[in-house]
């Protein structure tokens, strides 16, 4: 039987990308509740420093490190203060990624696009990664690698192709990671979210009032994601209940994906095409 301390952090260290808001922010916060000293990485100052002092002022540890994850130099920097501050790391979680507001036909997308959604998305794991990774396997204790993917991943997104297929790398890149770190106990997973309503993607602002009543019929369990539903995804892989979990995907997304098409209609029935003449929900 587990017991309490399986989901402790205590004594361990993380470091969090992209966590000054949202979704990362969130994480940050739950693992450092939980024990964990923190790395608040964050290519922001003001909010990197601001997430710092919220867990400070909650009784945590957290340092604060202005970061750009798609400059390997800046990477560098952030593994040498993580271990100037704490002397080791145990958790990485890539949590940054962004479709950078780009959505065009593949055809008309550019090499400068391309470059730009690998630097954010796959690339910034795969720096990370590799900067943070040698520490963990040097002390020989283990630790955890978590990395943010997308349920575009797994699905179809007709207008933002490269992302998706960035992201969809990212699985296959912690998949073959996991087993090369496997003999290290060091294990490496993926988070896949659905729409989640963050400073970035603040979707609950961006649909009209009159679209809100829709949102129960689109998705199974009837909203969007919130930044905790990731962080508890995210305590799981960082913690010991998730001992013997290693190169697989967690999807959080409330049914999306296993509805795989299909939508609630306000009558309970499900239908495929939810769009009827007038611009009421089928069914």
């Amino acid at each position: 039987m587990l017991d309490a301390d399986a989901i402790s952090l205590a004594g361990k260290v993380a470091v969090v990308t992209g966590a000054g808001a949202g979704i990362g922010r969130a994480i940050a916060e739950t693992l450092a509740a939980c024990g964990a000293a923190v790395v608040v990485a964050e290519r922001d100052a003001a909010r990197a420093k601001d997430a710092a002092a919220t867990i400070s002022a909650r009784g945590g540890r957290a340092l604060a490190c202005s970061v750009d994850v798609t400059q390997q130099p800046a990477v560098d920097a952030l593994a040498r203060e993580t271990l100037a501050a704490f002397g080791r790391v145990d958790v990485l979680v890539n949590n940054v990624g962004d479709w950078l507001g780009f959505s065009n036909p593949f055809v008309e997308s550019t090499d400068e696009q391309w470059r730009a959604l690998f630097d954010v998305n796959l690339g910034a794991a795969l720096r990370c990664t590799r900067a943070l990774a040698p520490e963990m396997i040097r002390r020989g204790e283990g630790g955890s690698i978590i990395n943010l993917t997308t349920i575009e991943a797994h699905r179809g997104i007709p207008g933002n192709v490269m992302y998706s297929a960035f992201k969809a790398a990212t699985e296959g890149f912690s998949r073959s990671l996991a087993l090369e770190l496997a003999p290290k106990r060091i294990r490496v997973n993926c988070i896949a979210p659905e729409t989640t309503d963050t400073p970035q993607v603040p979707v609950m602002s961006w649909l009209p009032d009159e679209m809100k009543a829709r949102i129960p019929y689109w998705i199974p369990l009837g909203r969007f994601g919130r930044p905790d539903d990731l962080a508890g995804a995210a305590l799981f892989l960082a913690s010991d209940l998730s001992a013997w979990v290693t190169g697989t995907t967690i999807q959080v997304n409330g049914g999306a994906l296993a509805a795989a098409g299909w939508y609630r209609t306000p009558k309970g029935s499900w239908t495929n095409t939810p769009i009827v003449a007038g611009g009421g929900l089928g069914g």
